[in-house]
């Protein structure tokens, strides 16, 4: 009987991993491409709060009004915003040159204020959160015991996991343009100097990676949850912020980071649920410190593209 619940949770562990891990996985890589071409993009933040929250609203409009792929609206909604954030990134920091530290920011406080008073606007001061049917899971081996519960995911899930990583993986490193994106981030003059647009590919990277990081937001509002409320990011932008180093700016690094801190957060939240003795506060903060811990082991001598945090100005 013991060694039955033992499986069975270890089997909802490592499910729940997955599913933790997927928005950090979609975000992370989003910012390894940005801080590749040099740009470090702290409004990750708020762009995944801002693609939680534009996913959400345009589902349940379109909800709403009865189109059956409404979810998916909401998901192109969310790529929508995140574009359009990331091309303000990018003329703050690429074309004028500013500060990419107080750029970032001014984008999370900008995505951050747009989003909670776009919610008011939309939804009103209800006392109760509006919801709509989320995404639904694919159960490719139902029946199977042990395996089948793990691989009932998301679509999204399968996207981010099977095609994502490889994906960016592939043309970071086997293609013109990845080769172009680390160059620019390691030597933006020589990189000129070889013809390539050095404005074209940073733009390139910094509007792709911040489609990412919102469909990271949508995500949430859209599979995990069917709702958005102001604390549904809860400082995940910060966390991929951490786990870019750790993976040292490689796609597949990247998807361990973030299963390593999926697995402790669904960790955490299942000692919760089985009355683990240690205080919650102290299980809220372990994935948390975790990260902190990985970041401080693989972090050391990272090695930072050569132009990282450097506006270019073409002589």
């Amino acid at each position: 009987m013991a060694e039955a619940s033992y499986v069975t949770f270890l089997v909802g562990l490592l499910a729940a991993t997955l599913r933790v891990a997927t928005p950090l996985l979609y975000a992370t890589i989003g910012e390894v491409y940005s801080e590749r071409s040099g740009v470090l993009n702290l409004g990750i933040e708020g762009i995944m709060f801002l693609g939680a929250f534009v996913g959400f609203a345009a589902a349940a409009r379109a909800y709403a009004g009865g189109w059956p792929a409404y979810l998916w609206v909401g998901l192109a909604a969310a790529m929508l915003a995140g574009a359009l954030m990331g091309l303000l990134m990018a003329l703050l920091t690429v074309t004028w040159g500013l500060n990419q530290h107080v750029s970032g920011l001014g984008i999370t406080l900008l995505c951050t204020g747009l989003s909670l008073f776009g919610f008011r606007l939309v939804f009103g001061e209800s006392a109760v959160l509006p919801r709509i049917p989320p995404f639904s899971q694919l159960d490719p081996l139902a029946g199977v015991p042990i395996l089948g519960p793990i691989v009932s995911q998301y679509l999204l899930t399968y996207i981010a996991f099977g095609l994502l990583v490889p994906l960016a993986a592939w043309v970071l490193y086997r293609t013109n343009f990845g080769l172009q994106v680390r160059a620019v981030g390691e030597n933006p003059e020589a990189a000129d100097a070889a013809g390539i647009a050095v404005f074209r590919i940073r733009y390139a990277a910094v509007v792709g990676g911040a489609v990412l990081m919102a469909v990271g937001g949508a995500f949430l509002s859209l599979a995990q949850l069917g709702a958005f409320s102001p604390g549904i990011i809860a400082g995940r932008g910060w966390v991929c912020i951490a786990l870019v180093i750790f993976a040292r700016w490689d796609p597949v690094r990247a998807m361990a980071g973030a299963l390593l801190f999926g697995g402790v957060f669904a960790l955490q939240l299942r000692l919760q649920t089985q009355g683990f003795s240690l205080p919650y506060e102290i299980l809220l903060a372990l994935p948390y410190l975790i990260t902190i811990l990985a970041l401080a082991l693989a972090g050391r001598h990272a090695p930072y593209p050569g132009a990282y945090l450097k506006p270019y100005r073409r002589e």
